[in-house]
């Protein structure tokens, strides 16, 4: 069951950057009212929405978990500082669930990256 433990983390964070995708991309009017109010809207919706496919897709790769973690880090990073500075934790009454699952996504990332550390090319 160790085994699969980082195999599951890495879906749950893989699942957690796709399954907002659809927000991103379809110009959800929550989406679009987070990234107005960051000054993002809407290149930066769609740009940070690459990024997540892209950092999703390398998570389930097993050579690019570090890179894929290293991405989820810095991506989810900047999302809880946008929280923590000018959005709230609480968005359009969502009691917070947005920012509780950007932390819990970062701690995975951060837990994956540790277990991956190994695989960091420049750092053997």
């Amino acid at each position: 069951m160790k085994k699969h433990i980082p195999l599951i983390l890495r879906i749950i964070v893989a699942v957690i950057l796709i399954q907002t995708l659809r927000f991103k991309f379809l110009a959800h009017p929550d989406s679009v009212y987070i990234f107005n109010k960051v000054g993002l809207e809407p290149y930066g919706r769609i740009t940070i929405g690459v990024l997540e496919l892209i950092t999703g897709i390398l998570l389930l790769i097993p050579k690019t978990v570090w890179l894929g973690a290293s991405l989820t880090i810095c991506i989810i990073g900047g999302a809880i500082f946008m929280h923590l500075t000018q959005l709230g934790i609480v968005v359009n009454n969502d009691g917070g669930i947005l920012f509780a699952t950007a932390v819990i996504t970062f701690l995975l990332a951060s837990y994956l990256l540790f277990l991956h550390k190994k695989d960091i090319p420049f750092l053997s």
